[in-house]
């Protein structure tokens, strides 16, 4: 049960172009958010569907495959862990934020 400690899974559509940056130690990154919405009926008989974004970042071989096959609006499946961090924005206020570590990743959809 270890391996369930901290394990998310997604299925959405990509909201933008995938951000890629190549850093100076060879690693890539590949950064996006992810749309996932849920669907339910109110009380007055509508249907009501609700979005969430969710912010997700890859390394590696699965940024590498980020680039070059996955553009705004394709539907894909990620796997992966949360994680939480803290930066300074331009105005030197403190800005947290959660994002989704992807490890692993399935194009779903057409071509």
């Amino acid at each position: 049960m270890n391996t369930l400690r901290n394990k998310v899974q997604l299925i959405g559509n990509l909201g933008n172009d995938p951000e890629i940056i190549n850093l100076e130690s060879g690693k890539t990154l590949a950064k996006f958010a992810i749309a996932t919405n849920e669907s339910y009926t109110n009380n007055n008989g509508e249907k009501i569907t609700e979005t969430q974004w969710h912010n997700v970042v890859a390394w590696g071989k699965t940024a590498e495959i980020i680039e070059k096959y996955i553009t705004k609006g394709k539907e894909i499946a990620i796997e992966g862990k949360l994680t939480s961090r803290s930066y300074d924005d331009k105005e030197g206020n403190k800005r947290y934020i959660t994002e989704v570590v992807c490890n692993e990743l399935l194009m779903l959809g057409s071509k």
